[in-house]
């Protein structure tokens, strides 16, 4: 008898915006599984760090390759793809054993979420569950205190990795957005914003919900970097009080 796959929704960063059934079903697995980029700790793992018991097995699943190569190259298709498989199958391994196997997620694991390259390779074959998490949008807007979008108004997720031109046409068609994947494409996606006649609605959101959070107008921010945990809103509710 095979045992049960849980992806598990981690939350954008503050502990206690862990679910409590992720943290009932954290505590539960014989084998707990998360990603990292290959040399640094894992994100997921600090944030479910005391839900973790003695004696569980844990995986980490440390990525190859991050940005070091442009994401369309084929050398990086190929090393991610063989990752996500090679993944699969070690969890594979622990789920035919008859393990229960959580796959800590920052965020939601269905919410561009690395979990998800696993999900669609062992759903059809185990049972699986998959708990979803508060996203890291969703904190960012509320550790900021920024209304989005109201009544029939439209909400728009961007990837910053979005080519300049795409970026422009899809923030000059939307009422409020959310750009993620920030990092070195914030100089790109500070231009699109002006370019689209909104740098001035677009808020700056670094480590949103954490100790160590904080948010400012991007008009305001002096530089441009932008670490893994950040992201932009762009507030659409223009008749607001």
């Amino acid at each position: 008898m095979s045992g049960h796959l849980y992806g598990v929704g981690t939350g954008p960063g503050d502990p206690e915006l862990l679910t409590l059934k992720a943290a009932r079903i954290i505590a539960g697995a014989d084998v707990v599984a998360f990603f990292a980029k290959r040399g640094n700790s894992s994100n997921a793992r600090a944030i479910v760090a005391e839900h973790m018991r003695p004696g569980q097995i844990e995986e980490a699943l440390d990525y190859p390759v991050t940005t070091e190569i442009h994401r369309h190259h084929t050398d990086y298709r190929q090393q991610i793809g063989d990752f996500y498989a090679e993944a699969a199958a070690r969890i594979a391994v622990h789920l035919d054993a008859g393990r229960s196997v959580a796959v800590l997620s920052e965020g939601d694991p269905l919410f561009y979420g690395s979990y998800m390259h696993l999900h669609v390779r062992l759903a059809p074959h185990y049972p699986t569950e998959v708990i979803p998490g508060i996203t890291a949008m969703s904190g960012c807007w509320s550790s900021a205190g920024l209304p989005l979008v109201q009544g029939d108004e439209v909400l728009t997720v961007l990837p910053g990795t979005l080519d300049e031109a795409e970026l422009v046409r899809r923030l000059e068609d939307s009422d409020g957005a959310v750009i993620m994947k920030l990092g070195r494409n914030l100089p790109k996606v500070r231009r699109a914003l002006a370019a689209a006649n909104r740098l001035a609605d677009a808020v700056y959101v670094e480590r949103g919900t954490m100790a160590n959070g904080q948010s400012v107008r991007l008009a305001d921010k002096p530089d441009d970097t932008a670490p893994y945990f950040s992201l932009l809103l762009v507030a659409g509710w223009s008749e607001r009080p």
